[in-house]
């Protein structure tokens, strides 16, 4: 069974396309743990399937998901956020010329600049929030791909993603959107230009700190997909068939968790912009913030669950503050419906460009009033 065109993403998100087992009826699928499939006397496979790590059929539900939310052409879950964004530039040839933001996810920049580049990819830095900076950092005939993450991990910077898709197309170049942070509920990335769109599925698609995964989806199935799809098949960058059963799990709550975690995070921005123990706040839905124009326009039903406090004191002072702290909890991750804030430069290290007087957070599902309480608490 299948849901009409006009259903709206909520919808499909709740029923799971409209799923139904057709062996039993079931709402839920099943678990399909095996990792090869018959072929008949004739050698032609009884079903389009030869090997799990090409296509389980557990991918099926929360692939089709994927494409339908974010109104792509294709999409294919990978065993992390890390392996699905570095399949795309590993579908590059060396000597490529790509451009990737200033503000970006520590882990993958550190891969950027070391194994990307060590391999032979030319990894250039750019302000992606000033569209003429990146139009001048195009390089004719060498750019690929540009690389955008918006909202930026940690400082929550934003990227004016149709802006830059025109920048990369008239250089002959795919724009790839890490829309972590934003998710399919607040923005659609392909329908502002960008070719790729990928998810670290860990954060808001699972939603629930259970499962560690990624997604890619395309704006057309060619070559560029085909070469992708390779990489993941050939590298074993696999989504194992539970890890993806409970990322459709996760993805049938998608809209209500956000909507909640992005009220909530716009209402403590709102409380503590311009808070005497704080240097700032760090929200794209806060008018003050320098983004908040971009992110109006390409951002719908909310500003996300992911904010930045910039805390008196240095280092010194964000780690006091954050050990006064008993509701929020001190970990790494985010997306999830438990409060989490961490601070980050702790995290990344000595090389961490992040300032360290911030701290991280990704708002939950808890009651508003406890997460204030808490917070002015530690402040004070």
């Amino acid at each position: 069974m299948s849901l009409p065109d006009s259903i709206r993403p909520a919808t499909a998100a709740a029923q799971a396309m409209g799923f139904l087992d057709p062996a039993t009826g079931a709402f839920v699928p099943p678990i399909q743990p095996a990792t090869t499939y018959e072929r008949g006397p004739d050698n032609a496979l009884l079903s389009r399937r030869l090997y799990s790590r090409a296509d389980n059929p557990n991918y099926d539900q929360a692939e089709d998901l994927l494409t339908h939310l974010e109104g792509g052409a294709a999409s294919a879950v990978f065993s992390s956020g890390m392996s699905a964004a570095t399949a795309v530039f590993l579908a590059l040839k060396p000597g490529d010329h790509v451009l990737v933001p200033k503000v970006i996810y520590w882990a993958f920049r550190s891969w950027l600049v070391g194994w990307a580049t060590d391999w032979g990819l030319v990894v250039e830095s750019v302000d992606m929030t000033d569209p003429a900076r990146v139009a001048t950092a195009m390089r004719a005939g060498r750019t690929r791909l540009v690389w955008i993450e918006t909202p930026a991990n940690p400082t929550l910077e934003v990227t004016d993603i149709a802006a830059i898709a025109g920048i990369a197309h008239r250089g002959g170049a795919l724009l790839g959107v890490d829309s972590t942070f934003a998710t399919p509920v607040h923005t659609q990335p392909i329908a502002l230009g960008a070719d790729v769109v990928m998810h670290s599925a860990t954060k808001y698609l699972n939603g629930h700190s259970d499962v560690i995964a990624g997604s890619l989806t395309v704006a057309a199935a060619g070559d560029t997909w085909q070469r992708i799809k390779a990489v993941r098949s050939q590298a074993g960058t696999v989504l194992g068939p539970f890890e993806a059963w409970l990322l459709l799990r996760g993805m049938r709550t998608l809209y209500v968790r956000v909507a909640a975690q992005s009220r909530c995070a716009q209402r403590i921005a709102e409380h503590f912009s311009g808070h005497p123990a704080l240097e700032a706040v760090l929200y794209p839905g806060l008018r003050a913030f320098p983004g908040h124009e971009v992110a109006a326009r390409q951002m719908r039903d909310g500003f996300g669950g992911m904010l930045s406090l910039r805390t008196k004191g240095g280092a010194a002072g964000a780690l006091a503050f954050i050990g006064r702290l008993r509701v929020w909890k001190r970990a790494t991750s985010l997306g999830g419906v438990e409060s989490l804030i961490e601070h980050r430069a702790s995290v990344e290290g000595p090389q961490s460009a992040t300032p360290a007087d911030l701290l991280r957070m990704s708002v939950g599902l808890e009651d508003p009033e406890d997460l204030i309480h808490d917070l002015e608490q530690a402040l004070s």
